[in-house]
């Protein structure tokens, strides 16, 4: 299973956001990091491909189904995407906002596989003590911890996830990475993060995307396009990378 795009452009009344983006590289069971500074477009091109915004002339395909021809219904059923923020003043319990979201996929029927599923996914992302708690009263970390509880339930084909580690400590933001990236290898899915943490991208993507002013710079593996002068371009910093005995990628940025 693969993600193509061809041709994304997409632009908020008279102001360009994307310009004709053509990228590849997405392949199943493998995660893509998705860098770039702010209001560089990434989360609009997350919301291009999800269908969240309706493109014009663009192919987007997700397992050689495209966008252009296949019901959104369908297409939602394949593609979960999973905006920067997560908040809700429903009277529902996490247990029941998490199972919601698998349903909406699932049909409506509850069976005790949707109920075990729900459990175990709570459990993995260590928030089932959350179970019963109404997720008005969650903490910013917890509110998107269940929001990549809703994510992960929905076992789609593309994972579109933005900023998912940006309300979390340290700690939390290693363990969610591993658990996405776990999860892309088991399920051979398409992941693609948007991440500001260089570190964390270097640490646990297969592969790296940067965008800058809603063009595609640079795509490829992580130690080439982090060690790239379009990167340090881009930023507007002097980068360096360095390897750990274990093979482990980090990066040192100064100005």
């Amino acid at each position: 299973m693969t993600l193509e795009i061809q041709n994304l452009s997409f632009a908020y009344s008279k102001k360009q956001v994307l310009h004709d983006i053509s990228v590849e590289g997405f392949k199943s069971g493998e995660l893509t990091a998705l860098i770039g500074p702010n209001a560089t477009g990434k989360s609009t091109f997350f919301k291009c491909v999800s269908g969240v915004l309706k493109t014009k002339g663009a192919m987007i395909k997700v397992g050689g189904f495209d966008i252009r021809e296949t019901g959104m219904q369908a297409w939602n059923r394949n593609v979960c995407y999973m905006p920067q923020s997560f908040t809700s003043n429903a009277a529902l319990t996490v247990f029941d906002v998490v199972l919601l979201a698998r349903k909406h996929m699932h049909g409506w029927r509850v069976g005790d596989d949707d109920l075990n599923v729900v459990a175990e996914t709570l459990h993995m992302l260590k928030v089932d003590h959350l179970s019963e708690t109404f997720v008005g009263d969650l903490s910013g970390g917890q509110q998107q911890m269940v929001s990549i509880a809703q994510a992960v339930v929905r076992e789609p084909a593309l994972f579109l996830l933005d900023e998912p580690t940006s309300a979390l400590d340290l700690r939390h933001q290693l363990e969610i990475m591993k658990i996405i990236k776990d999860v892309t290898q088991s399920r051979k899915i398409v992941s693609i993060v948007a991440l500001h943490d260089l570190n964390l991208a270097a640490r646990f993507a297969d592969h790296v995307v940067l965008m800058r002013k809603g063009k595609i710079i640079s795509s490829g593996p992580p130690r080439e396009v982090l060690a790239s002068p379009e990167l340090a371009e881009t930023y507007g910093v002097t980068i360096d990378i360095h390897e750990s005995k274990e093979g482990v990628l980090s990066v040192a940025a100064s100005l």
